[in-house]
């Protein structure tokens, strides 16, 4: 029964390592960036998070697919099981490291193991998740290749033996604990039923920035900015405000982006602020109508916050 049990190892590891590939393509598809909330991967040098953050998807979906391809015996190689899975050992043991780094230097990050799922900051909980699948893919090396037959990976399971329903038993146990150390069980529940108010949901100013420069509103205003970092950030409601100093003509602008508090492809809108007078602007220095009289000289948040409400027009 331990052997069958073992056995289970390599597809419930496989199909763990390519769900943690497919989150974290998603991910990338919605935010347009590969690199963005990758978790670990925030640690390294900015210049190296992309190559980090691709080399560790190409990674987990290698050896799940490995794992499943060097389970029978139809390998060519009978050492590449073997390597495989002392593989999938080094892997998880080194995200167990790396959890436990990240978690004392940026305890404000999530792990990013399953894309989206896994914005929860890191804790003890998912350090000892990635301890057990260290142990699980240790279990597997030396298993023999899994018979493909009618007996198949749970032997005498069609006749109800204590043993198959002792082994069915042991991985719904195994399931169960693996579920209860996975705060990504929780959120994936919430999405399901519940539809959180845009006021009150929660989205990490990065993600907002990074939405902005994938959209097309940023790439129409890109030519007029004049610094690539907010001189400021701030939130009213269900819209999060960037404001960058930019330049029409001879004039010093602000150009406001407003974007909305939703995860995936939100939408974005510009005003064009007079940087002086605090007039909003058209393209080109064109003016639009404002409300109200407005000061010679007006504080910045309070520019922009007038263009702000031009903006949500």
């Amino acid at each position: 029964m331990f052997g069958a049990f073992r056995e289970m190892q390599i597809p419930l590891l496989a199909a763990l390592l390519l769900l943690a590939c497919a989150g974290k393509a998603c991910r990338a598809i919605r935010s347009r960036s590969i690199d963005e909330g990758a978790g670990p991967t925030t640690m390294f040098p900015l210049r190296l998070r992309r190559p980090a953050a691709i080399t560790m998807c190409v990674i987990e979906s290698g050896l799940g697919v490995l794992l499943i391809a060097t389970a029978g015996r139809l390998t060519f190689l009978p050492a590449a099981a073997t390597v495989v899975r002392f593989g999938v050992v080094l892997l998880f043991a080194t995200a167990t490291a790396a959890l436990v780094e990240l978690r004392a230097h940026r305890p404000d990050i999530g792990c990013g193991c399953f894309g989206d799922l896994s914005d929860t900051p890191v804790s003890p909980r998912t350090i000892c998740r990635s301890a057990l699948f260290t142990l699980a893919a240790a279990a597997t090396i030396g298993v023999p290749p899994v018979p493909l037959t009618t007996g198949g990976i749970v032997p005498g399971a069609m006749h109800g033996t204590p043993g198959a329903r002792l082994l069915v038993a042991a991985l719904a146990a195994e399931i169960v604990v693996l579920a209860a150390l996975s705060p990504e069980l929780g959120e994936a529940l919430i999405r399901l039923g519940y539809r959180e108010p845009c006021e009150r949901r929660t989205v990490a100013p990065h993600r907002t920035l990074a939405a902005l420069r994938s959209s097309r509103t940023w790439r129409r205003h890109a030519d007029l900015l004049t610094t690539a970092e907010p001189t400021d950030v701030w939130r009213e409601l269900c819209w999060r405000y960037a404001v960058f100093s930019g330049e029409i003509g001879d004039r010093e602008a602000d150009i406001v982006f407003a974007v909305y508090t939703r995860r995936w492809s939100p939408p974005v809108r510009a005003a064009i602020v007079d940087a002086v007078t605090g007039e909003v602007l058209g393209q080109g220095g064109m003016r639009q109508p404002t409300a109200g009289p407005q000061a010679s000289r007006p504080g910045r948040r309070g520019r922009a916050g007038r263009a702000g409400a031009a903006v949500r027009r």
